[in-house]
C-alpha cells in the first residue's frame, strides 16, 4: 500500500506512486502467470512465441535480431519449441536456403487457453474482492494508468 506519510514534494509523490506500480504490477503479472496455462517453457521461448504470434511468421535469423540473440543460440531455442510441437518451419518463398517458423495449431491452443484461465481468474478475484464501489474506482484508476502508457 502506498505509504500514509505526506511526501514532501510533487517529485517524492510520483516517486513513491512509480515504486508502488511496479511493485504491484511485478505481483499481478506473477499471479496471472500462476493461473495461466502450466507450461516448462524459458523465458526465452515465451518470449518467441509471443513474438511469432504478434508479428507472424519469419526466420531464426530475424527472430534473434529482434531478440537480441545470436543466431546459433536462437536455432537452439526453436528446435525445442520444434520439438515440442509448439512451431513449425516452411520453406521461405522469397529464399529457399532459409525457413519461416510459425506458431502450430497447437501453440494457438495453448495460448488461448492461457488467457482464458487468466482472464477468469482475474475476472472472478475482482468480482469476489471488490465491492461494486470499488470496481468503479479501479476502472477510474486504470484510466489513469492508461494515461501512463500512452504515446
Amino acid at each position: 500500500m502506498v505509504s500514509n506519510l505526506k511526501p514532501s514534494t510533487p517529485t517524492v509523490l510520483a516517486s513513491m506512486l512509480a515504486a508502488e506500480i511496479r511493485t504491484i504490477g511485478g505481483k499481478l503479472k506473477r499471479r496471472l502467470r500462476e493461473h495461466g496455462a502450466r507450461s516448462d517453457l524459458t523465458p526465452s521461448q515465451v518470449s518467441v512465441l509471443l513474438r511469432l504470434e504478434k508479428n507472424g511468421s519469419t526466420t531464426v535469423s530475424r527472430l534473434a535480431r529482434a531478440e537480441g540473440m545470436r543466431p546459433q543460440s536462437m536455432s537452439a531455442v526453436v528446435m525445442r519449441l520444434e520439438e515440442a510441437g509448439l512451431v513449425r518451419g516452411a520453406p521461405d518463398p522469397t529464399d529457399g536456403r532459409q525457413a519461416l517458423m510459425s506458431l502450430t495449431a497447437k501453440c494457438l491452443k495453448l495460448l488461448q487457453e492461457g488467457r482464458a484461465a487468466r482472464q477468469d481468474w482475474l475476472t472472478a478475484t475482482i468480482s469476489q474482492r471488490l465491492s461494486a464501489q470499488e470496481q468503479a474506482k479501479l476502472q477510474r484508476a486504470l484510466e489513469l494508468l492508461k494515461r501512463l502508457v500512452e504515446e
